[in-house]
């Protein structure tokens, strides 16, 4: 007999098979809760008619793996559904010892046994969560003429600066993993494929100890071609998180709220998002909050104005989401076109008080890029990237969104917990 989900179970004679959720051996009666990835079920063994389980029953334990067919029937006194299988025959295919975890250990205990810990309702959640997410932007941008590529993550320059970054060595030279597709994405727009986008790993050699940075992680990455200027990029941004949080909310809106709890309700974002220059962000932080920093770290955000501008998103705007534009050209990349005052044309967007995203309309002329590049001293290291823009390019941008920090502002969890296997200075396994 073939397997039936549990979500698709219907009164009649049907096999389920998953994990031992939960599990009551009486006198003449046992009463298993079967758990697989799409809900549970109750089977209930009646010993008098069964009496080859009893010695089966005995060996069960919690997180056992087993196999039942039996007859489903319906019952109002069963919660789960108002199903319930009575069973003609049982396999136990995996007996489990005691877990060496709980739902409330700490974190990093849990990380050690993270195959056990995704078993918990709320990580099945999590990452059918990601699945809709990533389908949903996806879905989003090829309804647009954008192609997916895959970039080599095994590159031979940094493409971002010369710090940050994991050296490997590579037969008889050295090599670096790629700290985001960048050169790559910017490559396409050379090679006249005008839209596209990539998920996949990026890895960041930073010593940070923090509840939102990773080593490797996984990005979401778009570029496309002819904008006029960076506010196409951040009007393709918003459309696009808009189009997939809907989609979120649909599919996953009332568990979120049962799992994770109402404060976690998926809001879908009113369009456009608010707009600010960063120097105006100081302005009202210190006007309505009374935060200031010193002149002269106003050319970025720190980390504690960027805490604050879920406050001030919510207070000026009634908003969740925030575009932060007019940074100081010596806190962008090289890559980052400048206009006639050498302001950066690109922005960082805020989730909840956390940046997502820093987008930008790049630098396509070869002349001025090489400028650029020689002012960070990353001529000589990104030779090859300048040589995409020699033959002719069209004006374009892009962004790349971090799906574990999505995923993280989604449910309030820390980085740990938001990715399938977390990878940070001091964990290489399991």
């Amino acid at each position: 007999m073939e397997r039936t989900y549990i979500k698709d179970i219907t009164p009649g004679i049907h096999r389920v098979q998953g994990f031992v959720e939960n599990f009551r051996n009486k006198r003449t009666m046992a009463f298993i809760v079967v758990k697989d990835i799409t809900g549970k079920l109750q089977v209930t063994v009646e010993k008098e008619k069964h009496p080859e389980m009893i010695e089966m029953l005995d060996r069960l334990t919690i997180h056992s793996v087993v196999s039942f067919e039996g007859e489903v029937v319906l019952s109002e006194y069963v919660k789960m559904g108002g199903k319930e299988m009575y069973h003609t025959s049982m396999k136990i295919e995996s007996v489990a010892e005691a877990l060496p975890i709980k739902d409330d250990s700490d974190i990093d205990v849990r990380m050690d046994y993270r195959w056990i810990d995704l078993r918990r309702d709320k990580n099945r959640l999590m990452l059918e969560m990601q699945t809709t997410l990533t389908a949903a932007m996806r879905e989003f941008l090829v309804e647009r003429n954008f192609v997916e590529i895959h970039t080599p993550k095994l590159i031979g320059a940094a493409s971002e600066s010369g710090s940050d970054v994991f050296e490997v060595k590579y037969f008889d030279t050295n090599a670096y993993l790629a700290q985001s597709p960048q050169f790559y994405k910017q490559m396409a727009m050379a090679s006249g494929l005008e839209r596209i986008f990539e998920t996949g790993p990026v890895f960041r050699a930073e010593k940070s100890y923090t509840s939102k940075h990773a080593t490797e992680f996984t990005g979401f990455d778009l570029e496309f071609s002819y904008i006029d200027s960076f506010e196409d990029v951040m009007k393709m941004e918003e459309e696009l998180l808009t189009y997939a949080l809907t989609k979120v909310k649909e599919k996953h809106g009332d568990e979120i709220v049962a799992l994770y709890g109402e404060e976690y309700e998926v809001k879908v974002p009113s369009l456009p998002f608010p707009r600010m220059k960063l120097a105006d962000v100081y302005k009202e932080l210190e006007a309505r909050y009374g935060y200031s920093v010193p002149d002269e770290l106003k050319g970025d955000l720190t980390t504690d104005a960027e805490r604050l501008t879920k406050r001030l998103s919510a207070d000026m705007f009634g908003h969740e989401f925030l575009f932060i534009t007019d940074y100081d050209a010596s806190e962008r990349a090289f890559y980052h076109m400048r206009d006639e005052r050498g302001v950066p044309q690109g922005y960082d967007l805020i989730w909840r008080g956390v940046e997502i995203t820093t987008g930008a309309q790049r630098e396509h002329r070869y002349d001025v890029l090489k400028s650029q590049a020689e002012e960070k001293g990353l001529a000589e290291d990104v030779k090859f990237y300048l040589e995409f823009f020699k033959y002719g390019c069209p004006p374009h941008g892009g962004f790349g969104i971090g799906i574990d920090r999505l995923t993280m502002l989604f449910l309030g969890l820390s980085i740990k917990e938001a990715e399938f296997l977390f990878r940070g200075p001091s964990r290489l396994t399991p």
